[in-house]
Protein backbone atom coordinates (compact mmCIF):
# COMPACT_ATOMS: atom_id res chain seq x y z
CA UNK A 1 0.00 0.00 0.00
CA UNK A 2 2.82 2.41 0.90
CA UNK A 3 4.47 1.79 -2.48
CA UNK A 4 1.19 2.48 -4.26
CA UNK A 5 0.73 5.80 -2.43
CA UNK A 6 4.34 6.78 -3.18
CA UNK A 7 3.94 5.85 -6.84
CA UNK A 8 0.74 7.89 -7.13
CA UNK A 9 2.39 10.86 -5.44
CA UNK A 10 5.26 10.72 -7.93
CA UNK A 11 2.85 10.55 -10.89
CA UNK A 12 0.90 13.56 -9.60
CA UNK A 13 4.09 15.53 -8.98
CA UNK A 14 5.43 14.72 -12.43
CA UNK A 15 2.16 15.78 -14.06
CA UNK A 16 1.99 19.14 -12.25
CA UNK A 17 2.94 22.08 -14.44
CA UNK A 18 6.33 23.57 -13.70
CA UNK A 19 6.63 27.31 -13.96
CA UNK A 20 10.00 28.63 -14.91
CA UNK A 21 11.42 31.41 -12.83
CA UNK A 22 11.49 34.51 -15.04
CA UNK A 23 13.25 37.85 -14.83
CA UNK A 24 9.88 39.39 -13.82
CA UNK A 25 9.58 36.80 -11.03
CA UNK A 26 12.98 37.80 -9.70
CA UNK A 27 12.32 41.53 -10.16
CA UNK A 28 8.97 41.39 -8.32
CA UNK A 29 10.52 39.56 -5.38
CA UNK A 30 13.48 41.97 -5.41
CA UNK A 31 11.08 44.85 -4.67
CA UNK A 32 9.99 43.06 -1.49
CA UNK A 33 13.52 42.27 -0.35
CA UNK A 34 14.65 45.82 -1.18
CA UNK A 35 11.76 47.18 0.94
CA UNK A 36 12.95 45.29 4.01
CA UNK A 37 16.62 46.05 3.31
CA UNK A 38 15.60 49.72 3.27
CA UNK A 39 13.66 49.27 6.52
CA UNK A 40 16.75 47.80 8.23
CA UNK A 41 18.79 50.78 6.97
CA UNK A 42 16.02 53.30 7.83
CA UNK A 43 16.05 54.43 4.23
CA UNK A 44 12.51 55.73 4.21
CA UNK A 45 12.86 57.29 0.74
CA UNK A 46 13.54 53.86 -0.77
CA UNK A 47 10.72 52.35 1.29
CA UNK A 48 8.28 54.99 0.03
CA UNK A 49 9.46 54.55 -3.58
CA UNK A 50 8.57 50.83 -3.39
CA UNK A 51 4.83 51.66 -3.29
CA UNK A 52 2.36 53.24 -5.70
CA UNK A 53 0.51 56.27 -4.38
CA UNK A 54 -2.54 55.07 -2.51
CA UNK A 55 -1.13 51.63 -1.70
CA UNK A 56 -2.87 49.83 1.13
CA UNK A 57 -1.66 47.98 4.23
CA UNK A 58 -3.87 45.58 6.18
CA UNK A 59 -3.21 43.23 9.07
CA UNK A 60 -5.53 40.27 9.47
CA UNK A 61 -5.95 38.62 12.86
CA UNK A 62 -8.37 37.22 15.39
CA UNK A 63 -9.72 40.73 16.08
CA UNK A 64 -10.48 41.30 12.40
CA UNK A 65 -8.81 43.46 9.78
CA UNK A 66 -6.82 46.54 10.70
CA UNK A 67 -5.95 49.04 7.97
CA UNK A 68 -2.96 51.34 8.37
CA UNK A 69 -1.50 54.02 6.13
CA UNK A 70 1.78 53.16 4.42
CA UNK A 71 3.03 56.58 5.56
CA UNK A 72 2.31 55.65 9.21
CA UNK A 73 4.39 52.47 8.89
CA UNK A 74 7.25 54.36 7.26
CA UNK A 75 6.97 57.07 9.93
CA UNK A 76 7.20 54.38 12.62
CA UNK A 77 10.41 53.11 11.07
CA UNK A 78 11.85 56.63 10.98
CA UNK A 79 10.81 57.24 14.59
CA UNK A 80 12.18 54.02 16.09
CA UNK A 81 14.86 54.51 18.76
CA UNK A 82 18.30 55.32 17.37
CA UNK A 83 20.43 52.23 16.89
CA UNK A 84 17.47 49.81 17.02
CA UNK A 85 17.54 47.63 13.90
CA UNK A 86 14.09 46.64 12.66
CA UNK A 87 14.64 43.35 10.87
CA UNK A 88 12.00 41.40 8.99
CA UNK A 89 13.54 38.07 8.00
CA UNK A 90 11.90 36.35 5.01
CA UNK A 91 11.68 32.71 3.95
CA UNK A 92 9.75 30.43 1.63
CA UNK A 93 8.61 32.99 -0.96
CA UNK A 94 5.98 32.03 -3.51
CA UNK A 95 5.92 34.43 -6.45
CA UNK A 96 3.30 34.41 -9.19
CA UNK A 97 3.48 36.66 -12.25
CA UNK A 98 0.97 37.22 -15.02
CA UNK A 99 1.85 40.04 -17.38
CA UNK A 100 2.04 43.22 -15.33
CA UNK A 101 0.55 41.73 -12.15
CA UNK A 102 2.48 39.80 -9.52
CA UNK A 103 1.91 38.41 -6.05
CA UNK A 104 4.46 37.52 -3.40
CA UNK A 105 3.47 35.33 -0.46
CA UNK A 106 6.30 35.00 2.06
CA UNK A 107 6.76 33.83 5.64
CA UNK A 108 8.41 36.34 7.97
CA UNK A 109 9.94 36.69 11.43
CA UNK A 110 10.19 40.23 12.82
CA UNK A 111 12.92 41.30 15.24
CA UNK A 112 13.39 44.65 17.00
CA UNK A 113 17.12 44.52 17.60
CA UNK A 114 17.89 41.06 19.00
CA UNK A 115 14.39 40.69 20.45
CA UNK A 116 11.92 38.50 18.54
CA UNK A 117 8.60 40.32 18.20
CA UNK A 118 6.27 38.28 15.98
CA UNK A 119 5.96 36.11 12.89
CA UNK A 120 3.43 35.62 10.14
CA UNK A 121 2.88 35.82 6.43
CA UNK A 122 3.17 38.85 4.15
CA UNK A 123 1.04 38.86 1.00
CA UNK A 124 2.08 41.51 -1.53
CA UNK A 125 0.30 42.49 -4.74
CA UNK A 126 2.55 44.29 -7.21
CA UNK A 127 1.96 45.97 -10.56
CA UNK A 128 4.37 46.90 -13.29
CA UNK A 129 4.23 50.68 -13.54
CA UNK A 130 6.35 52.44 -16.17
CA UNK A 131 8.43 49.29 -16.53
CA UNK A 132 9.11 48.92 -12.79
CA UNK A 133 7.42 46.69 -10.23
CA UNK A 134 5.67 48.65 -7.45
CA UNK A 135 3.70 47.43 -4.44
CA UNK A 136 -0.05 48.02 -4.79
CA UNK A 137 -1.00 46.45 -1.47
CA UNK A 138 0.32 44.36 1.37
CA UNK A 139 -1.60 42.30 3.89
CA UNK A 140 -0.08 40.40 6.76
CA UNK A 141 -0.80 38.14 9.66
CA UNK A 142 0.89 38.62 13.02
CA UNK A 143 1.35 36.12 15.78
CA UNK A 144 3.52 36.17 18.87
CA UNK A 145 3.08 32.52 19.86
CA UNK A 146 3.52 29.20 18.10
CA UNK A 147 5.97 30.64 15.60
CA UNK A 148 8.17 28.10 13.89
CA UNK A 149 11.88 28.80 14.19
CA UNK A 150 13.34 31.03 11.51
CA UNK A 151 14.98 28.62 9.02
CA UNK A 152 18.08 30.84 8.71
CA UNK A 153 19.00 30.63 12.38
Amino acid sequence: MTRLVLALALVVAAAAPVRAQTPDHDAAYAVVTKLFDAMRARDTATMRASFVEGASLQSVGAAGVRTDAISAWIGGVAGAPAGLVLDEKLANPVVQVSGSLASVWVDYWFYAGDRFSHCGVDAFVLGKVGGDWKILSVADTRQREDCPPYPGS
